[in-house]
């Protein structure tokens, strides 16, 4: 019998510059003709799922709040913060960008009905929750053996590596630069990479981190922390030509080093001098905002550079269906492999509210990640 409630996280801003997360039961629509009914077993809490979560609240205000929910927490907007979140005033914004379930009701669409009892991986919203009606095309079926929890990530973080590496592509670059490069996301891509033969520069915070992806065989790991930083990211792009940066940081100097490190490397076998700088085009885009604070630019890197912003949603409705196709089956093709994500914790539905456990999830540390499995009780 085909479910028509589903218990499902929902956040939403208020006049008082509050934000509240709560579970609440809402009405779980029957399934068109196209569309599948996922019962959900496993879904991340990636970095981009918080600014739906809490908003950019001061996560030290944390609290548990009865009088929204039986399972409600509620935080605090600073006036900076809540001017951005005007818009979202009195939305019940569902969460969970992604996750992964089994199928368990079907339109009568022959797409449909192919999917009964699959194992699938979803994107698209509301992904927190115990079961999700979506169309039976944003479904990616995983190969049989797979379980709901290695289809949990299947779209966010691999897309996001074979996206970078096919922008490199598309804009001519010969390689790259990647800050949190210890990440789940930022392993995949050195495997890709490797496996590609791609030159790949990793830029790490730690020791412990350096030598993790030592391990998966990074030939040229950068760590912020070390007095010869800078000397040893522009050893790094001189060997390897890399004039493409990804940075998951957002906020501080990181992506002006990044490129000062790249006007470095493309001197250091210029012929002659030039006030503007090298011709060769450096571009840093920001992804990620794991520091909140600006971006800072420090323009000692010529004339040829650019930064900008990069959205995976974005990148996916840009580039040809084929081309969209062909990333999504290599992720279904090495999902336990490549693609492969590790997780700090799991927690049910309401565990995702206990103040304790927001404030570790919270944190965006690089190599922590949480898992909700909303079978959980």
């Amino acid at each position: 019998m085909t479910p028509t409630q589903t218990l499902q996280l929902h956040s939403t801003v208020h006049e008082d510059s509050t934000v509240t997360l709560a579970l609440v039961e809402v009405d779980l629509p029957a399934p068109g003709a196209d569309d599948v009914v996922v019962r959900m077993e496993a879904a991340p809490i990636n970095p981009s799922d918080l600014g739906v979560m809490f908003a950019r609240a001061d996560m030290s205000t944390v609290v548990s709040d009865a009088s929204v929910a039986t399972h409600a927490v509620r935080a605090t907007l600073s006036p900076e913060v809540m001017q951005g979140a005007t818009g979202r005033i009195g939305l019940a914004i569902p969460a969970g960008n992604e996750g992964g379930g089994v199928v368990v009701a079907a339109g009568t669409s022959d797409a449909a009905q192919a999917l009964l009892g699959k194992v699938v991986g979803i994107r698209g919203g509301a992904m927190y929750a115990q079961y999700r009606c979506i169309a039976a095309q944003d479904c990616l079926v995983l190969p049989e053996g797979t379980a709901p929890v290695d289809a949990a990530s299947c779209f966010v973080n691999p897309l996001t590596a074979l996206g970078m590496v096919e922008t490199m592509r598309m804009e001519g670059h010969t390689g790259l630069v990647h800050t949190a490069a210890a990440s789940n996301l930022g392993q995949m891509l050195q495997k890709i990479c490797t496996a590609d033969g791609i030159p790949l520069v990793n830029i790490v915070r730690k020791p412990e981190q350096a030598d993790l992806m030592r391990g998966l065989g990074a030939a040229h790991v950068c760590d912020t922390s070390q007095p010869a930083f800078m000397e040893d990211l522009t050893t790094a792009l001189a060997e390897t030509g890399a004039t493409l940066g990804f940075d998951a940081t957002g906020g501080g100097a990181l992506t002006s080093h990044i490129l000062a490190a790249m006007e470095s490397a493309a001197n250091r076998d210029a012929k002659t001098f030039s006030r503007y700088g090298s011709t060769v085009h450096k571009q840093v885009y920001v992804y990620g905002s794991l520091e909140d604070g600006p971006t800072l630019l420090h323009r000692t890197y010529g004339m040829s550079w650019g930064v900008g912003g990069w959205l995976l949603t974005n990148f996916l409705r840009d580039i040809p269906p084929a081309t969209a196709d062909r990333l999504k089956n290599r992720v279904a093709t090495e999902i336990k492999t490549t693609f492969a994500s590790h997780y700090t914790k799991v927690v049910s539905l309401s565990g995702a509210l206990n103040p304790d456990e927001i404030a570790q999830y919270s944190k965006r540390a690089t190599g922590q990640k949480y898992l909700i499995d909303p079978t959980r009780a």
